[in-house]
């Protein structure tokens, strides 16, 4: 019987630009870390940043990877990302159920950053 997710998987080329960009831009925690690559996150669904060494993890190396961060005060933090040289796709946009907004890796994996508390209009 399926329990739960366990974790993701993306690809990279550069792994230490990779580990520089999870670890010290995004400020993700990581709990494992070896010649495998990265694991990202201490309690499951954990997120695999591993180097893309066979043909077809090759082919999944900058791609829409379908995976949505939850970072409450994105708004605030988006400042954050972009002083750290974070490639936006989209910038941070309210919408009626949320903010989110698309970022990029140094590789071209792009992902959604959300957050569920819209912030109110500053008049």
């Amino acid at each position: 019987m399926i329990r739960h997710v366990q974790s993701f998987a993306i690809f990279v080329n550069d792994l230490d630009r990779a580990t520089a960009f999870y670890r010290d831009a995004l400020e993700l925690p990581i709990n494992k870390q070896g010649s495998f690559g990265l694991e990202l996150f201490h309690e499951p669904p954990h997120v695999g940043i591993h180097p893309a060494v066979h043909p077809d993890s090759k082919a999944l190396v900058g791609r829409h990877t379908g995976i949505t961060f939850h970072v409450p005060g994105l708004l605030h933090f988006s400042g954050t990302l972009h002083d750290r040289g974070v490639k936006f796709l989209t910038e941070p946009t309210k919408m009626s159920w949320g903010v989110m907004a698309m970022i990029a890796d140094p590789e071209g994996n792009v992902f959604a950053l959300w957050d569920d508390e819209v912030p109110p209009d500053e008049t």
